[in-house]
């Protein structure tokens, strides 16, 4: 029966997606090694591990509306979930590699967004925790084991690696999300002064 070990080796941005990807590079090791893999239908469930690692003055601003004030961190840190993701992995034996696309988004509205972008470097501690199914020949032929959740694998993401992503899909830009009334005085502000751009109009009314 195989026995799976999970290594991420990297994580880069992936070029010609539809919406920003994130490739990790997956290094898939099975025991026994003369065991045939069919295939893995692999699913991955990645959580940022938020109390591992340190936070300069500048992030504890930044991240404030997350964790509240920094003297109360050791009780409002806590691990988060950032997304799910899958892949499926064809016929191998021994070891292999596959790419796990993991899909990101700069609407500062959600969580994780919000937190990745109050870090200025360094690393984002990840746990990518997996399951899925495995299908393996045997001496009775085709067979199909469920993987454990047991099965995990630790990465620090490079702050920069999330940075290079999003300005790779959207340069010098932020998305704000607006309430609909919000949105819609907004727009009769901007329209009724004659502004061209959305910048133009709140840098207006900005102090």
């Amino acid at each position: 029966m195989p026995d799976l070990t999970f290594l991420v080796e990297s994580a880069q941005p992936l070029p010609y997606s539809a919406a920003p990807l994130l490739g990790f590079r997956l290094s898939v090791e099975n025991r026994p090694a003369d065991e045939n893999i069919r295939s893995i239908h692999l699913q991955c469930q990645i959580r940022i591990d938020t109390a591992r690692r340190p936070y300069n003055p500048e992030e504890q601003r930044r991240l404030l509306d997350l964790f509240g004030e920094p003297s109360r961190w050791s009780r409002t840190l806590h691990s988060m979930l950032w997304t799910q993701a899958s892949v499926l992995i064809p016929p191998f034996s021994g070891t292999t590699q596959a790419d796990l696309p993991v899909p990101c988004t700069f609407d500062l509205t959600v969580a994780t967004a919000k937190y990745f972008n109050g870090l200025e470097d360094g690393s984002i501690p990840l746990t990518l925790l997996f399951s899925g199914s495995v299908f393996y020949d045997s001496d009775d032929g085709l067979q199909v084991t469920q993987i454990p959740w047991s099965k995990e694998a630790a990465y620090a993401l490079p702050v920069a690696s999330w940075k290079k992503l999003i300005d790779m899909y959207y340069p010098n830009t932020a998305w704000l999300g607006l309430r609909r009334d919000v949105f819609d005085r907004l727009n009769q502000y901007k329209t009724d002064r004659g502004i061209p751009t959305w910048e133009q109009a709140l840098e207006s009314i900005l102090p």
